[in-house]
């Protein structure tokens, strides 16, 4: 290993492969490591978008996923605290054309993605970070050791954060900002025998957990992943215990007979989303944050390899725009958050503002009802999902009520 590089990323998962495959394709010399060993799993819904299709068709990575073991779906199936459900199917979306989406498990996606990386670029699987090496408030490099190896620094011209939501980069640099109001706690836990339409992912609103949602998805081998997510200001208001709350969701009533003859695999596991209904400070003298470290997640559907994915594409351009100008000041390196912030600061308001909407109960039960009884309503919905409503119509409130009372 080189102790001096163009780019180190800290953190292999979609976002940081991701970063290492575009910023490989512009000549530059990068080194990607994680403190994992490959293939490792990553506690997730497992749901792959139509957004990271479009990343996967550019790097010449969906025949990978279409080749390894996967659920293909093509539609959504939303059920409200009342019992209304409504299924709907996807749109073609602008960027691709696909009409599906995928269930790929995180053991056997993130390892497409780091494989591949792998043969572009250095890597060092079992390297913990821990610390951000600095002069004059920039960034150089990295401090850090192999698994039972001396501590060493390596030192780029750029550092990558792309290591998660607990990041060590950004809580290093003094900006990790861990915001209960905009932060999310999950849990998951993967099943056999699940009663499931094998083409559909669910997400449940189930009044206990609201703004939250329980969500079932169909994946390879007959198994499902289920789990649930809360706001964590609102699940520490109420009380909740999250893994107590996944149990009762799959006793709830609406849910019982589909769970009867389940068997669980595996412990019910946790982990954290920071949601992207705020902007964090994601670059500066030296550094970016892409992908979790970023706090990039979608604040209404939790989803966020698509995100991480796109982040990582625009800072890898970026970063080779300004390594070509010689510039990796905090100035040169703020057009990554500009031009991140431009393509997905619109759906991201967007997303804060239904998750809004899905703390209150009749509205979610009225949306819900109305889309199964209107096909105007649900066609709308299936639009705004592929990102082929005008984002100005999004943004008008009057919209949703024309809608919900025409």
């Amino acid at each position: 290993m080189q102790t001096d590089y163009d780019v180190v990323i800290v953190g292999a998962g979609p976002a940081g492969s991701t970063t290492a495959l575009y910023a490989t394709q512009a000549g530059l010399n990068v080194l990607l490591v994680d403190k994992k060993q490959f293939p490792r799993d990553k506690i997730c819904g497992d749901a792959i978008s139509g957004k990271s299709i479009t990343y996967l068709k550019e790097l010449g990575l969906l025949d990978c996923v279409e080749r390894a073991p996967h659920r293909k779906v093509n539609s959504v199936l939303f059920s409200a605290p009342n019992g209304k459900s409504v299924k709907i199917y996807f749109k073609p979306s602008p960027e691709n054309g696909n009409l599906h989406g995928y269930i790929c498990r995180r053991l056997i996606f993130d390892n497409i993605l780091f494989q591949a990386a792998q043969e572009k670029v250095d890597t060092v699987e079992g390297f913990t970070v821990t610390d951000v090496l600095r002069e004059s408030g920039r960034v150089l490099g990295i401090v850090g050791r192999e698994t039972g190896g001396a501590s060493q620094e390596i030192r780029a011209r750029i550092v990558v954060g792309a290591d998660g939501f607990s990041s060590i980069i950004s809580r290093k640099l003094g900006i990790y900002d861990m915001d209960p109001d905009h932060w999310i706690v999950a849990t998951r836990a993967y099943y056999r025998g699940v009663s499931v339409d094998p083409e559909a992912i669910e997400l449940n609103y189930i009044e206990d957990i609201l703004p939250g949602y329980f969500w079932i998805f169909p994946a390879d081998d007959g198994m499902v992943n289920v789990g649930l997510g809360m706001v964590h200001s609102r699940l520490k208001k109420k009380g909740i215990r999250l893994r107590y709350a996944h149990l009762e969701a799959v006793k709830a009533p609406h849910f019982r007979e589909r769970f009867e003859q389940a068997e669980q695999i595996g412990d019910i596991a946790g982990w954290n989303l920071p949601v992207g209904s705020k902007r964090r400070v994601i670059s500066g003298d030296g550094f970016v944050l892409v992908g979790d470290a970023a706090g990039l997640i979608d604040p209404f559907t939790g989803e966020g390899i698509g995100n991480a994915m796109c982040s990582a594409r625009i800072a890898a351009r970026v970063i080779a725009e300004a390594l070509s100008d010689g510039d990796v000041s905090a100035a040169r390196l703020a057009t990554y958050d500009q031009r991140l912030w431009q393509r997905l600061g619109p759906e991201l308001r967007l997303s804060y503002q239904l998750q809004k909407i899905g703390q209150i109960k009749p509205l979610i039960n009225l949306v819900v009802s109305k889309a199964a009884a209107n096909p105007d309503v649900a066609d709308w919905i299936a639009g705004m999902m592929a990102g082929i409503i005008p984002k100005r119509e999004l943004a008008n409130p009057l919209t949703y009520v024309k809608l919900l009372f025409k």
